[in-house]
């Protein structure tokens, strides 16, 4: 073991060593004591010290501690590396307000700049603030004409309002900038069968394929089979969800429109392990309780459908056709 006395008594060798202990040796523990030596040395007056202590205490978990670490070095020295790891102790401690007024406090300091900027369009996302979110990444797309994470956001949201055409732009311009993965062109497909350019579809989703890796593989068969169900090729569309659960066994939207399918099918029994099988994997998708729910009400189970439906409209309160049936069934009761 090394004599960490000694060297955090030489500033020339004490940053280096630190970096090789934290970086390379993935040591926190070992390198928060060199850490902690060291800025008693410069006499708690160097800021690139309170930084290191301050991730040092991030990856062990005491977060407030790192939060006065961060704060300290700030009074020192404006700097944007420490202003994000501040900003990420905010996200991780569930403050998202606080974090945003440390980005805002930030960029008072360092006007316009793009990591900064992205740090504040990923809490507004992850507070369901979409038009704030898109406000900042435009601004990112204005500063940084080649950042992929603002493009690809952008895109995305054109295409969730009914904008394939802008979104296919947004994706082809990823494409000129050297992107090519499974994600990318599965993104291309979709937007050229929506756009009505159905002579890329089928070669984007081609390579989509190609490129796909276990985790993504899934994804992929899953949005295949929209496609054929659109065409309205049903045998297709269950090869393909089925592809989809051999590759991940718990995907939960491919088992909920397999259900679908059986249910069209008249199979009830298989539609009805599917639907349970799908809301077990994850119980926020709500499609899975209201087809469990309606296939229950179809066969006259109603007290299985009244319990789905309720959980259906946990999950998305205001999805209207739950609210339907549960006005049904309530109505039903009511007259028992």
């Amino acid at each position: 073991r090394l004599n960490i006395t000694k060297y955090a008594n030489q500033q020339s060798i004490a940053k280096p060593l630190f970096e090789y202990i934290y970086y390379h040796e993935n040591d926190a523990r070992y390198a928060l004591d060199l850490a902690v030596q060291a800025t008693q040395v410069c006499q708690y007056k160097d800021w690139w010290w309170k930084v290191q202590l301050g991730k040092c205490y991030y990856t062990l978990g005491l977060v407030r501690d790192a939060e006065q670490q961060f704060k300290s070095a700030l009074k020192n020295h404006k700097n944007i590396e420490t202003i994000l790891r501040l900003i990420r102790v905010y996200v991780r401690l569930d403050q998202p307000l606080t974090a945003l007024d440390t980005c805002k406090r930030g960029l008072e300091y360092f006007a316009n700049d793009v990591t900064i900027l992205t740090e504040m369009s990923r809490i507004f996302e992850g507070l369901n603030n979409t038009t704030m979110s898109m406000k900042y990444y435009k601004i990112i797309a204005q500063e940084d004409a080649s950042h992929t994470e603002a493009i690809a956001s952008i895109g995305m949201h054109h295409f969730y309002n009914d904008q394939p055409e802008l979104a296919l732009r947004y994706y082809r311009r990823l494409l000129q900038m050297g992107v090519h993965n499974a994600e990318l062109f599965n993104n291309l497909g979709l937007c050229c069968f929506y756009a009505q350019q159905y002579d890329h579809t089928i070669s984007c989703f081609e390579r989509a394929l190609n490129l796909a890796t276990d985790e993504n593989l899934a994804d992929v068969w899953y949005n295949i089979s929209h496609i054929a169900i659109t065409l309205g090729d049903i045998i297709m569309a269950e090869e393909c969800l089925r592809l989809a659960i051999a590759s991940d066994n718990r995907h939960a939207l491919a088992y909920n429109n397999l259900g679908v399918i059986e249910m069209r099918n008249g199979n009830v029994t298989a539609a009805r392990t599917y639907f349970h099988a799908a809301a077990n994997i994850a119980s926020y998708v709500y499609e899975a309780h209201f087809n469990s729910a309606y296939l229950a009400y179809e066969v006259g189970d109603l007290q299985t459908s009244y319990i789905a439906v309720q959980k259906s409209l946990l999950a998305y309160p205001g999805h209207y056709d739950s609210k339907t049936l549960l006005q049904k069934l309530q109505r039903y009761f009511s007259h028992i």
